[in-house]
């Protein structure tokens, strides 16, 4: 990134995520790439809409994708040469299809949890019991679990927004079970000279005492150390979600669930259960954590014709 030195420095002031700030930088490239490695300052509106097109037409590119690499040249443009970039309206965002989404019944969400090991059994109940993204998921500290008011705190999670999500009972075992086994394996770590976890710089700097401390360690810990990528301390972060999407992938081929399942139909598969069983549409926003209603209704979508009790003429 010779040609844009200043960009990653900038993503890090305005406190864009690690995930952000790597798909931003990548995209960046491909743009420079496909402008001959022609320095962005010397390149415009032509040369964006001309990449955007070619993301489109030729690489066919999802509407969500090109949104994201117009997002990151957005902020390069902006934040690194002060510049506003002026598109033409059709290649200022890409217009993504609605589409309703994949959910799954009790019984197929279990059948497919039940085949998987205790720590990504466990790790699958969360999404599906307490509605939990899976970045939101990987990111819970053990200060985040409060059994009394049974509640499981996110902090920033999706537009950096904090909620709270319900904590069924019966996850109160695993979950304990759960953080005696990350408490045994920090204690390890302290007796060889370790112990830290992985925090904010800010935080970090902040609080440096909370580095060592075991209620901001992760409660899905990496199994091993790894260097901190901003402040270069050795650290261990939480488990990579790669690894749910392996054990999820086994799951699926041994359960026979024909649907195209992905860690996130879990989350859909808790909002359509809970309007199910009669929950108000706006509990199910606030636990779900989405800012527009709009975003909820979706799942009404799913279920609205079953739940009025409306049959096909076929089943009459």
């Amino acid at each position: 990134m010779a040609q844009c030195p200043f960009l990653e420095n900038v993503l890090r002031t305005k406190d864009y995520s690690i995930q952000t700030e790597k798909a931003y930088l990548l995209w960046i490239k491909h743009f420079i790439l496909f402008n001959n490695k022609k320095p962005p300052k010397d390149l415009g509106e032509p040369e964006v809409t001309q990449f955007l097109t070619y993301l489109a037409v030729e690489r066919h590119v999802t509407s969500s994708t090109r949104n994201l690499a117009l997002c990151a040249i957005v902020v390069m443009y902006k934040h690194v040469f002060e510049r506003e970039l002026t598109l033409l309206p059709d290649a200022v965002k890409a217009r993504a299809p609605k589409r309703v989404p994949t959910v799954l019944s009790h019984e197929e969400a279990l059948s497919i949890i039940n085949l998987m090991t205790d720590k990504h059994r466990l790790m699958f109940l969360m999404l599906y019991y307490c509605g939990l993204r899976k970045a939101e998921l990987l990111k819970l500290r053990i200060k985040d679990i409060d059994f009394p008011s049974k509640s499981v705190f996110v902090f920033k999670g999706k537009g950096g927004k904090d909620r709270a999500t319900m904590l069924p009972d019966s996850l109160h075992m695993a979950i304990k079970d759960q953080i005696i086994k990350v408490r045994a394996n920090h204690q390890k770590d302290l007796a060889e000279g370790g112990g830290e976890t992985s925090l904010p710089s800010g935080l970090a700097r902040k609080y440096p005492y909370a580095i060592k401390e075991f209620k901001w360690q992760y409660l899905f810990p990496s199994t091993s150390r790894c260097q901190h990528p901003v402040d270069g301390y050795f650290c261990r972060h939480h488990l990579h979600w790669t690894a749910l999407t392996k054990a999820l992938g086994v799951a699926i081929k041994k359960s026979g669930v024909t649907k195209h399942v992905t860690a996130h139909t879990f989350r859909h598969s808790f909002a359509t259960q809970l309007l199910y069983s009669g929950t108000d549409i706006r509990t199910v926003q606030e636990l779900l954590g989405h800012n527009d209603l709009r975003t909820t209704q979706i799942y009404t979508h799913v279920i609205g014709q079953h739940h009025s009790g409306t049959k096909s003429p076929l089943d009459r």
